[in-house]
């Protein structure tokens, strides 16, 4: 099993990248659908960031309220506090994912879609890194446009985002492969095929 890890800057396509690599037959693993999952009632992080956060939190029914949870973390300079609590739990998930996938594939490619994979510290776990990028002014554009949101709200979004990631720069610094996802979504997909030839050739098939 090839263990492969996607990640990129606020809104420059890795949804998009990595829904493209799986109609090629890689196996997706979506870090925010886990992340999601565990914030729910019933989980230990559930419990563990509402004591940590308060229960102001919490909406009726039981559930965190992410916006809420992010303007707290971020304006309260709180987000390593909230991914210290969130991140183990997360990259144990996929760990434990990936280790099924391996059984049932072992000549597979899995890939972790991730933002904060090198944040978190986990780029070490993966044998192959994949970073998507764009340009700097398509950012809050495809933003807005993916949330439904005014421009200059979505350019804040963007910026607080950022605040809590590597640059692009030093993303790219890290990759094995990266992806300009800058252009027209046919270049996209011709670079997509263009290292999933390569990512299957390192995995073992044909």
């Amino acid at each position: 099993m090839l263990r492969v890890g996607l990640t990129g800057g606020v809104a420059c396509g890795k949804s998009t990248v990595a829904k493209m690599f799986a109609a090629r037959g890689a196996h997706i693993i979506y870090a925010d659908d886990i992340a999601r999952e565990l914030m729910r009632p019933g989980h230990a992080v559930y419990d563990a960031v509402v004591q940590r956060f308060g229960r102001d939190i919490v909406q009726p029914g039981g559930e965190i309220d992410r916006g809420k949870l992010a303007q707290l973390a971020f304006s309260g300079g709180r987000v390593r506090e909230l991914n210290q609590l969130v991140h183990p739990a997360v990259i144990k998930e996929e760990n434990r994912q990936i280790s099924l996938l391996a059984v049932r594939d072992p000549q597979g490619i899995t890939i972790v879609e991730a933002a904060l994979i090198l944040e978190a510290g986990g780029g070490d776990r993966f044998d192959k890194l994949i970073v998507v990028t764009c340009k700097p002014e398509q950012k809050a554009p495809r933003f807005a446009e993916r949330q439904k949101l005014a421009l200059d709200a979505a350019s804040a979004e963007v910026t607080r985002r950022q605040t809590a990631q590597f640059s692009d720069e030093k993303k790219i610094a890290a990759a094995d492969f990266v992806i300009d996802n800058s252009g027209p979504l046919a270049a996209t997909e011709q670079q997509v095929e263009q290292i999933f030839a390569e990512l299957r050739s390192l995995a073992g098939g044909s």
